[in-house]
C-alpha cells in the first residue's frame, strides 16, 4: 500500500480489536500530533510558500480528525487519557538528517510514511469483522484523507527536490520503516 515495503503483522489487529478504547485514545493523540507537526513545519520553513499553504490544509484536517476521535470517545463514554508516546514515530524521527536541505526532505518523507502506515492500519480496522460496524465505517471514512496526506507530502518533496532523489530517499526510509514495523510489539495503538 502506497510506499510501504511490508504489511502489518496480522497479530496487530487481534490486539487492536480486543482493546478498541485504547485504539481510539491513541488515534486521537496521533491526530493531535499530526496537526502539531503541520504547525511545526510552518514554523520551521515559513519562507516556503507551498509548504505553508499545504500545511494549513493538513493542520485543519488533522485537527478535525482529532475532534472526530474525541467526540467518538465521548459518545462511547471513554475518558481521554494522557499520551503514552509513539515509539514507532520516535524511531522514524531518528532517521532524519541533521543537515539541511536533507532534513527538510526527510521530514516530508517520514511524514508521508506515517500517513501511509496510518492509512494501512485504518484499512485493516475498517475490514475487521470483530469491530462494531459503526467504528469500521469511521475508519473507512478516514482512508481517503490519510492517502491524500501521503500524496501531499510526497508531492511537496518533488516540488523542492528532483523526483529521482525523492524516490531513492523514500525507498531508503521505507526500508527502515519496514524494519521498525517488523519489530513492533503489536499493541493496541495505531502504530503499535
Amino acid at each position: 500500500m502506497l510506499c510501504l515495503q511490508n504489511a502489518t503483522n496480522p497479530e496487530w489487529i487481534i490486539a487492536a480489536a480486543a482493546n478498541l478504547n485504547d485504539i481510539l485514545i491513541d488515534h486521537a493523540h496521533c491526530e493531535k500530533k499530526a496537526a502539531a507537526n503541520a504547525l511545526s513545519m510552518v514554523q520551521r520553513y515559513p519562507e516556503k510558500e507551498k509548504v505553508v499553504t499545504k500545511m494549513i490544509f493538513i493542520l485543519k484536517e488533522e485537527w478535525e480528525h482529532f475532534e472526530m476521535c474525541f467526540l467518538e470517545l465521548q459518545r462511547r463514554g471513554v475518558v481521554f487519557t494522557r499520551d503514552k508516546g509513539d515509539g514507532y514515530a520516535q524511531l522514524l524521527s531518528q532517521l532524519v538528517s541533521k543537515q539541511e536541505p536533507m532534513r527538510f526532505l526527510d521530514l516530508l518523507l517520514i511524514d508521508a510514511l506515517i500517513e501511509a502506515r496510518s492509512c494501512e492500519r485504518f484499512s485493516i480496522l475498517s475490514k475487521c469483522e470483530e469491530i462494531p460496524s459503526d467504528l469500521r465505517q469511521f475508519y473507512q471514512s478516514l482512508l481517503a484523507s490519510e492517502a491524500g496526506h501521503y500524496r501531499m507530502f510526497t508531492d511537496i518533496a518533488r516540488e523542492y527536490f528532483p523526483s529521482d532523489e525523492v524516490k531513492a530517499r523514500l525507498n531508503e526510509l521505507a526500508a527502515a520503516e519496514a524494519e521498525i514495523v517488523r519489530n513492533l510489539p503489536n499493541k493496541a495503538a495505531i502504530h503499535g
